[in-house]
C-alpha cells in the first residue's frame, strides 16, 4: 500500500541523503516496513487513518529520534494533514521553520508543562473562536532532551505554552520512563486535538497509538499478528475501504 510520505518521514530520508546513518539499536537487522517502520510481518500501512483536522502540528525532533522505529511522531503525522517536522538547532533554526512560526494563518501552542514557565504565558486551553487555526509544537525527544530544547530556544520564547492536564497514565510501553505520569508524544498530541475540537483526529490517534503499540511489541516478541482487538474495532471506522475484523 503506497502512501504519500508524512514530515517525519521525508525529515528522515534528508537525513539519510546526507550521509547521517540510522541508529543500529536491538532488532536492526530485522527488515522493516519502510513506511511504518514496524517489522514486516507485523505491518501497520492498512491501519492507517484518514481523519479531516482543522489543526497543524510541527514537531521538533532531535537527530537520533527521526531514526528510531518506536518514535510515535510519526504516527501524529499520519493523521494530521498540516504536519511538519524540523531537526533542532539551538544556533541555527531552519528558516521553514520561523517561517511557518510567523505564518498569518497559525496559532502557535508550544505544549509544555506549565510548571517549568512564569504562569503568565501558560494556558490549559485552545481558543476555538479565533480566526487562526491552532498549530502545536511538540518537542518528539526525551524527557532530557525536551527540557533542554526549551531552555535553549529563544525562538520560542513568544509563544503561549499549552500545559496538558492529563487524566490518565501513559500507556506507552515501547521504551522504560523514569515517570509513568510522562505521555509519549502521541499521547500528547491527542490530548491537543481534543482541546483543539478535533475529536476524531484524538479518537483515531489514540487508537492508532494503541494498534501500533500492539503491533510493534507483537513482532519483538515474535508473536501473530492479532487485529481482532478492541484498539483495532476503534480504529476501524477511520479506515478507508477497511473490510470488516474476523468474527
Amino acid at each position: 500500500m503506497n502512501h504519500a510520505p508524512n514530515a517525519v518521514a521525508r525529515l528522515r530520508d534528508q537525513r539519510e541523503d546526507e550521509g547521517i546513518k540510522p541508529i543500529q539499536a536491538r532488532g536492526f537487522r530485522s527488515p522493516r516496513c519502510r513506511d511504518c517502520r514496524v517489522i514486516i510481518s507485523h505491518c501497520l500501512c492498512a491501519w492507517r487513518p484518514t481523519v479531516d483536522t482543522r489543526s497543524g502540528v510541527c514537531l521538533i525532533m532531535t537527530g537520533k529520534e527521526v531514526f528510531k522505529p518506536s518514535n510515535t511522531g510519526w504516527l501524529i503525522a499520519d493523521i494530521v494533514r498540516d504536519n511538519h517536522a524540523f531537526i533542532w538547532s539551538r544556533t541555527e533554526p531552519d528558516e521553514q521553520l520561523l517561517a511557518l512560526l510567523n505564518d498569518p494563518q497559525w496559532q502557535p501552542y508550544l505544549v509544555f508543562p506549565g510548571e517549568y514557565v512564569e504562569p503568565s504565558r501558560v494556558t490549559n486551553t485552545v481558543d476555538l473562536d479565533s480566526s487562526k487555526r491552532p498549530l502545536f509544537i511538540l518537542l518528539d525527544a526525551t524527557w532530557t532532551e525536551a527540557r533542554k530544547i526549551f531552555r535553549k530556544s529563544p525562538y520560542f520564547d513568544r509563544l503561549p505554552i499549552l500545559s496538558l492536564l492529563p487524566d490518565k497514565l501513559s500507556r506507552y510501553r515501547l521504551r522504560r520512563s523514569t515517570r509513568s505520569e510522562h505521555l509519549c508524544t502521541a499521547e500528547v498530541a491527542a490530548l491537543c486535538l481534543e482541546l483543539a475540537g478535533d475529536s476524531d483526529a484524538a479518537s483515531a490517534l489514540d487508537a492508532y497509538f494503541d494498534v501500533f503499540s500492539q503491533h510493534y511489541l507483537g513482532a519483538k516478541q515474535q508473536l501473530e499478528v492479532n487485529v481482532s482487538t478492541p484498539a483495532h474495532a476503534e480504529l476501524l471506522p477511520y479506515i478507508r475501504n477497511a473490510a470488516p475484523l474476523p468474527a
